[in-house]
Order: C-alpha cells, then sequence, then structure tokens
C-alpha cells in the first residue's frame, strides 16, 4: 500500500483533495493531474470503492488518463 503522496509524486500528480457531507454521507476524492497547458477540467465517477485506497488510486488514475 502506497501513501497518498508516494502515488501523487509516482504519476505527478498537483492535487488531491477529500471532501465528505455529513446529511447525506457523501465521500469524495477529487483528484488534479496536470495543469500545464491551461484550466483544468474533469468527468465524474459514481461507484462504491471496497476502500478508501482504493477510491483514491481510481481518482488519480481516471485524472491521469484524462490530462
Amino acid at each position: 500500500m502506497h501513501s497518498i503522496f508516494d502515488s501523487m509524486m509516482q504519476h505527478t500528480h498537483e492535487r488531491v483533495c477529500l471532501a465528505t457531507n455529513s446529511v447525506s454521507g457523501l465521500r469524495v476524492v477529487i483528484a488534479l493531474h496536470n495543469t500545464v497547458r491551461g484550466p483544468a477540467l474533469g468527468g465524474v465517477r459514481l461507484w462504491q470503492y471496497d476502500s478508501e485506497e482504493a477510491a483514491i488510486q481510481d481518482a488519480l488514475r481516471l485524472s491521469e488518463a484524462m490530462t
């Protein structure tokens, strides 16, 4: 298991944000891979993951693929 920072550095991510909403129970991971060419624009994946680690890794993979 890698730390979030190790995963970010390995794939050169700029930012990862975690957020929650206590009313709805929503937990989100927002990953920014690279903004060198301009502002970031992304997508949303609604999925129930087996672990927080799996959710973070998927967000990192998705953001890198969209760069």
